[in-house]
């Protein structure tokens, strides 16, 4: 028998024997799907119970890249990903043939002058400059991978004048002066790796003027790598600043304070897709974050729903005088807003006694979360549209709107909903997802798992090896130049000369009739309400 005839045979017993184990084992699988008890399809169905199972498991990522269209898609449409990931990735800020937006329906629109200003007459630091990296898109075939080049590029900052600079707590030891509109919403180092937390805090101290909220989770070391401005958060588990009893160390928070990059403190009552205190699951606390956060490892935690120091205005504002004349730094809070009068009794309280926080965090409902319950994120709390002209009008009533700055945070990834913001009243904003998606995140939707793909979420050291710091910290940096460049444009169009002058008459809203109605006059008839 020659060599040829030796390997045919040999070649058929491999094919027979792969053939007979793959019918054994779906005969086995067969009857032990018969028999389970857990799965009616399955009972049933065997095979086609399986391949049921199969994509329903890959659903989500079929629809996700093949099945929804452009404007489809939640949290974030494939539309509303890809203009992150291009301004973060090639700072490329246009669009072709026009706009994909459904113009039937209602919304609202910026009211363009018929003089628009022209660049040299835009208002903003004309000197400070960033040096920052971007691709260059060469070719992009269809069945091989891209081909780009990585260029080094400097632009301008895009900050605003020092006459329009934002300050917060002005009557504080120790003012936080701002020169962007647009900051970073609270992430915690926990629910966000250390690798991720890096990059966003060396990605903004590269941009320059901006600051970077700790969440609840405590400060970490890895949020002061860049040198950005910080906002520490402190939610109800006092994470970061609690004693072995879970009370305030007093001790410790003035040692917080005296950090040069903690610019400021904020009490968050509540979160815009968690009206409840904050959740980090056992396998995410690792000692080291366990060790940040002054709790046990590999436990899971959970915030209060509120701060058992204060139960009342009175006693939270009083809480707010202890921490600013402890820490001589300006203190604010984040809420959310669930009616009409929510913050009447705050409102009222601020002018009576002349307490009260030195910037208000409005946070919509449409905000994000590393891991929350359903019915919270769909159902409990306003959007941001209805939050903020509710708290602007409340302490403009009570004439106290001059003393507070107001940030507003819900999806406030573009310039154009950035100047509605504005518009509506609040002086600043944050955003949290729109930053996570240039450093990489993909929406996988497994943030409370622990298992992020992409090494954002997660704190994982294999996962977070996807994450490479030096390449994603610059796309932090475009994101963030991009969004600052098209707030000046649109600002232009509106025919003013920074983003700070927004007002309610540069908005118009059109409803699904085509009847238009100014942000004006809407704000007006809630002011007279």
């Amino acid at each position: 028998m020659n060599i040829a005839d030796r390997l045919v045979i040999i070649g058929f017993t491999i094919i027979a024997i792969v053939m007979i184990t793959i019918v054994i084992f779906l005969v086995y699988m067969m009857v032990f799907d018969r028999n389970q008890k857990r799965h009616a399809v399955l009972r049933n169905y065997p095979a086609l119970g399986r391949i049921r199972y199969f994509f329903e498991k890959i659903g989500p990522e079929m629809r996700q890249y093949w099945f929804n269209t452009d404007l489809e898609g939640k949290p974030f449409s494939r539309l509303d990903y890809e203009h992150i990931v291009k301004g973060a990735k090639y700072m490329r800020e246009v669009a072709a043939f026009g706009s994909k937006r459904d113009f039937e329906t209602g919304g609202f629109y910026v009211r363009n002058d018929m003089f628009p200003k022209l660049t040299e007459e835009l208002k903003l630091d004309q000197y400070v400059k960033v040096k920052t990296k971007r691709y260059i898109l060469l070719k992009d075939p269809l069945f091989s991978q891209r081909e780009e080049k990585w260029e080094d590029e400097e632009s301008s900052a895009y900050l605003l004048h020092d006459d329009d600079a934002i300050v917060i707590g002005p009557k504080t030891k120790h003012p936080f002066v701002v020169k962007s509109l647009i900051g970073m919403s609270a992430m915690s180092y926990g629910s966000l790796g250390n690798q991720a937390i890096t990059t966003l805090s060396e990605g903004l101290a590269l941009a320059k003027g901006t600051w970077m909220n700790t969440g609840e989770g405590g400060l970490s070391p890895y949020h002061l790598k860049g040198g950005v401005d910080i906002i520490m958060q402190i939610g109800p588990g006092l994470f970061g600043i609690r004693d072995q009893n879970g009370e305030v160390d007093w001790d410790e928070l003035k040692k917080k304070s005296e950090i040069p990059e903690i610019k400021a403190f904020e009490l968050k009552l509540a979160q815009g897709a968690k009206a409840r205190g904050g959740h980090i699951d056992a396998e995410k606390v690792t000692p080291e974050v366990a060790k940040i956060r002054r709790v046990e490892p590999y436990h899971s935690v959970d915030s209060p729903n509120r701060f058992h120091q204060f139960n009342n205005i009175k006693t939270m504002c009083d809480f707010i005088e202890k921490i600013r004349n402890h820490t001589g730094k300006p203190v604010g809070m984040k809420i959310v807003v669930g009616g009409n009068d929510s913050i009447e009794e705050l409102a009222k309280y601020m002018k009576e006694s002349g307490k009260g926080p030195d910037f208000i965090t409005v946070d919509g409902g449409e905000g994000g979360t590393g891991a929350s319950y359903q019915e919270l994120i769909d159902s409990v709390g306003l959007p941001i549209k209805s939050a903020l002209p509710i708290v602007v009008a409340t302490l403009t009533k009570y004439g106290v709107r001059h003393r507070v700055k107001i940030i507003a945070s819900g999806k406030m990834f573009t310039p154009d909903r950035i100047a509605i913001a504005l518009a509506m009243g609040a002086d600043l904003v944050n955003i949290a997802r729109g930053f996570m998606i240039t450093i990489g995140c993909i929406q996988a939707m497994k943030c409370n798992s622990n298992a992020c793909p992409v090494g954002v979420a997660t704190t994982d050291p294999d996962l977070q090896k996807a994450l490479v710091i030096d390449e994603k910290k610059y796309r932090v940096v475009n994101y963030l130049i991009t969004l600052r460049k098209g707030l000046f444009r649109i600002g232009a169009a509106a025919g003013i000369d920074s983003p700070v002058h927004f007002k309610p008459e540069h908005i118009m809203y059109k409803d699904d009739k085509g009847v238009v109605t100014s942000l004006e006059t809407i704000l007006q008839k809630l002011n007279n309400k």
